[in-house]
């Protein structure tokens, strides 16, 4: 019964994103069903998305045309990124617009994606980027396959990516949920191999083991920018077929041991790096300190994660969820 009511939850009408996901995530609803359709033609019509959309400026940014990455987390980059998440895709003439300029001032000669004050991709850009790009439909996109293409080459030799240079680690993990959200029709060698080395990478590592115990990768937040947690771990992995593999057992306990006893879970933060490791940095560096956006309240039942949550459980035979 908590199972049902969380789904019920999931399917309230007030925000038909998550109706919408639900709806073809959860229970396997085809696209061309009535409910469905019904639910994805309102998502820019009410709701998360449609507050977003709202605030966008007749040239497809937010907050300012100079540029699509500053301020931190109010600006173009980041609201495409979770507007990515909420169902919507480039047949919204919106975030075409937006999609359209995000790739024109953001695309680099290196093939990769980043702000506007650098001269090459970046790792968490380029990764976020592509994907958020692919669930807009732009997955043939010349700029996007180039991205793709230059995830495969900046992969260190052992295994993983890094960021600024810091050598591999878990938090570089933006690529790995590209590849999950490519189709897999368009995958190529490269793309293959790329993938499985990495998802070794993750696995002998548990989704969480690496150097002392880091508490934000356990807490679920969103939106998740380009910070890791073991929820965001579950997903990608779950999505590239590694569901069965028992070294994901520790993420698995823990995300059960998370879900209320209402049969949902909880936003456990918004920002962790405001606060977190992040708060000295950003004393040195007043300018770049991000200004605080969220969907939903930390501490309260959260609909993102619930439905992550559910999405990762789902992809195991003894979670899944039977269609409604």
């Amino acid at each position: 019964m908590t199972q049902k009511k969380a789904i019920d939850w999931l399917l309230e009408e007030s925000q038909p994103s998550i109706r919408y996901l639900t709806l073809i995530q959860l229970l396997g609803k085809p696209e061309d069903d009535a409910d469905v359709q019904s639910a994805k033609d309102m998502i820019p019509k009410a709701g998360w998305a449609a507050d977003i959309l709202a605030k966008q400026y007749s040239e497809g940014c937010w907050v300012t045309p100079e540029s699509l990455y500053q301020p931190k987390y109010l600006s173009t980059n980041w609201m495409l990124l979770i507007l990515s998440d909420l169902g919507l895709t480039r047949d919204e003439p919106r975030v075409e617009r937006a999609c359209e300029l995000w790739i024109e001032r953001m695309a680099k000669k290196d093939g990769g994606f980043g702000s506007e004050r650098w001269k090459e991709g970046h790792l968490c850009t380029v990764g976020n980027t592509a994907r958020a790009l692919v669930k807009f439909g732009y997955e043939d996109h010349p700029k996007v396959k180039a991205a793709f293409d230059w995830m495969v080459r900046h992969q260190a030799k052992l295994g993983g990516w890094s960021c600024f240079g810091s050598g591999r680690n878990l938090d570089s993990w933006e690529p790995m949920s590209a590849f999950a959200a490519l189709p897999k029709q368009k995958w190529n060698k490269s793309t293959t191999q790329t993938v499985e080395k990495r998802a070794e990478f993750f696995l002998e590592r548990r989704l969480h083991k690496q150097g002392g115990s880091y508490r934000p990768w356990y807490r679920f937040h969103y939106p998740t920018h380009y910070y890791y947690d073991i929820l965001i771990g579950l997903d990608f992995m779950t999505a590239l077929g590694y569901a069965k593999d028992p070294r994901l057992a520790y993420a698995l306990k823990l995300l059960k041991s998370k879900r209320r006893r209402d049969g949902r879970w909880s936003l456990d933060a918004v920002h962790p790096d405001v606060a977190g490791g992040m708060a000295e940095w950003y004393k040195k560096h007043p300018k770049d300190k991000p200004v605080a956006f969220g969907l939903e309240g930390a501490g309260k039942p959260s609909k993102m994660i619930t439905l992550t949550a559910m999405r990762v459980l789902n992809r195991t035979e003894s979670n899944r969820i039977p269609l409604a």
